[in-house]
């Protein structure tokens, strides 16, 4: 009897999120469709029921965080993209800049775990990831006070959120890792002012 399309979805499900966080941890190039099907708990033949390769599966793992571990991750921080206004950008800043965030490898955002694999990755990843960021502005735009530089502000404070969290992942000095993080927070938190 064949697999209910219920259960197909959920099978896709676990391999993408097995993916997103074997990714995350170790990158693009060291991890195989191998390793993503044992940290799903299912055979590696199952896998190309799903997928037609490991670059497929990169782009839907990339994208899927925006509307799964992202929107629990905004969840739990309560942030409202569509009207909060300056306090979900604050919350959203705080959050995302957070010591919580920055220790939660396997929860993270993809635009600080995989930016340079994903610049090397098929178009297909990397609108993936585009997407993603512009998810981020939009979520800035949309609830920063409506004036001429809005659009170039959110730019700005995704691109200090962003790179704040990835200058502090890349560096092994824990308090210098903390004072980028935090710095990219508080001068971001400013420039809402």
């Amino acid at each position: 009897m064949p697999y209910s399309s219920r259960h197909k979805a959920q099978t896709r499900h676990r391999i993408v999120e097995a993916a997103r966080v074997l990714f995350n941890r170790n990158g693009f190039t060291e991890v195989t469709i191998d390793d993503v099907m044992r940290q799903a708990d299912l055979t590696r033949g199952g896998f190309y029921n799903h997928f037609g390769s490991k670059q497929e599966l990169y782009a839907e793992a990339v994208a899927s965080f925006l509307n799964g571990r992202g929107k629990t991750w905004r969840d739990e921080a309560g942030i409202d993209p569509e009207n909060g206004g300056p306090d979900t950008v604050r919350a959203m800043i705080n959050a995302y800049l957070s010591p919580e965030h920055a220790r939660d490898i396997d929860g993270q955002c993809p635009m600080i775990a995989l930016p340079s694999d994903v610049a090397r990755a098929t178009p297909q990843t990397r609108q993936s990831y585009e997407d993603l960021l512009k998810a981020m502005i939009w979520l800035y735009e949309n609830n920063l006070s409506a004036t001429k530089d809005r659009r170039a502000k959110a730019c700005v404070l995704a691109a200090l959120s962003v790179g704040g969290m990835v200058l502090s992942r890349t560096v092994d000095q824990d308090s210098l890792a903390d004072e980028v993080r935090e710095a990219a927070r508080l001068f971001a938190l400013s420039a809402l002012d």
